[in-house]
């Protein structure tokens, strides 16, 4: 069976039992907070286990890394909404140790994508050559302050919302503290 099939077979069980119901909440966040974070597995249960979060407490913002290089990318665009139109009144950057993003090689992405069958004709027509967007970085908490600064000196964030910075270990749960936005 294939990954698609088991999710659809599940999903219908999961309906028709009502697995729903322990999972019922609006659509703002109780904890009034909008998280910015890695999408890396070992953070899923994790992350909201070891920061005491249910469903529904927070919003939570995901790409590879916890990275914000652009100050108008949909990341900022999410904490933005968060902040605004659902009631978020901080925002957590919490990025991880032992991240794939650390050290991240573009070239080496580059060479793993033609080996996947993307050809150099594809490579060729991007707007943005890979090593200007598909990077990575040397230093977690230095990437977290970038994160932060970005966030912080953004015109559209309101002056009262705090702006803080965590590294998470991916073992324990432990929480390093980069900057306290208060």
């Amino acid at each position: 069976m294939m990954l698609l099939d088991e999710i659809l077979d599940y999903n219908e069980k999961f309906v028709d039992e009502k697995g729903f119901e322990r999972f019922e909440t609006d659509k703002f966040p109780n904890k009034r907070a909008v998280i910015f974070t890695c999408m890396d597995t070992r953070l899923v249960e994790l992350l909201p286990n070891a920061l005491n979060l249910k469903n529904g407490d927070v919003k939570m913002v995901k790409n590879a890394g916890a990275i914000l290089n652009d100050s108008y990318d949909s990341t900022m665009k999410s904490i933005l909404v968060a902040i605004h139109a659902l009631q978020a009144d901080e925002v957590f950057v919490i990025a991880h140790h032992g991240c794939g993003m650390n050290g991240f090689d573009t070239n080496q992405f580059v060479d793993v994508m033609k080996e996947k069958g993307i050809d150099q004709k594809a490579i060729d027509s991007l707007e943005k050559a890979p090593e200007d967007w598909l990077t990575g970085f040397n230093d977690v908490t230095a990437n977290v302050e970038q994160s932060v600064r970005i966030i912080e000196n953004h015109p559209l964030l309101p002056e009262d919302v705090p702006v803080h910075g965590l590294v998470i270990d991916p073992a324990t749960g432990k929480l390093d503290l980069v900057k306290k936005g208060y």
